[in-house]
């Protein structure tokens, strides 16, 4: 008989984990960290400034707001959604606390090689996530693919100082963060319209 009731409750366990009915995360995380790529870009390419804007942004948006929704992709066992949001939630309150820590006289300022080093780092990360993507979504393949390339093009100009591959870097990014984008409202836009309006 008690043999009987464990198992009725681990079955029972199984069944509430399989009617999961909580929103999808995909199109937090991806809007979240669509917007904060695009921002950075801008900066990248010479049109805006690092100021308070993209500071925030790493922190909240593109910080926070990841890592919650790769807390949903854990709940709902989705190992690929959780490693990604989680991580570059992750990446952009350290970009952050990279920015901001010397200001506040608690490191010393990065050099060149020192960045260069921190997103190769973070390129692995991104190249085992597009290995993960070849049997996923194209649109998806294709975004991981142009984060993969922006952080190799973000290297290459910490390396070489130049200013035309930091421009690159910018555009680059900006795509990223757009493709990124695209998938996460055009997710929520299919699931409101109940059709497919968007490829995603």
């Amino acid at each position: 008989m008690s043999d009987f009731m464990v198992n009725n409750e681990e079955t029972n366990r199984n069944n509430i984990f399989l009617m999961d009915k909580t929103a999808n995360p995909a199109p937090l995380g991806l809007c979240a960290f669509g917007t904060t790529t695009i921002l950075l870009s801008l900066w990248n390419a010479g049109i805006i400034g690092l100021s308070s804007p993209i500071l925030a942004m790493a922190i909240f948006y593109g910080g926070i707001a990841q890592i919650i929704a790769g807390l949903m992709e854990w709940k709902k066992n989705n190992n690929f959604g959780f490693l990604t949001f989680v991580s570059f939630g992750f990446f952009w309150m350290t970009f952050a606390g990279v920015l901001m820590l010397p200001v506040l006289g608690l490191a010393k300022a990065p050099g060149p090689a020192d960045l260069a080093a921190f997103l190769a780092v973070w390129g692995i990360v991104a190249l085992g996530l597009l290995i993960c993507t070849l049997n996923m979504h194209r649109s998806l393949q294709v975004t991981v693919l142009a984060v993969f390339l922006l952080i190799v093009i973000l290297v290459a100009a910490e390396l070489t100082g130049s200013g035309l591959i930091k421009l690159a870097g910018g555009v680059m990014g900006v795509i990223a963060g757009g493709l990124a984008l695209y998938i996460g409202i055009g997710q929520v836009i299919n699931e409101v319209h109940n059709r497919k309006i968007f490829p995603v």
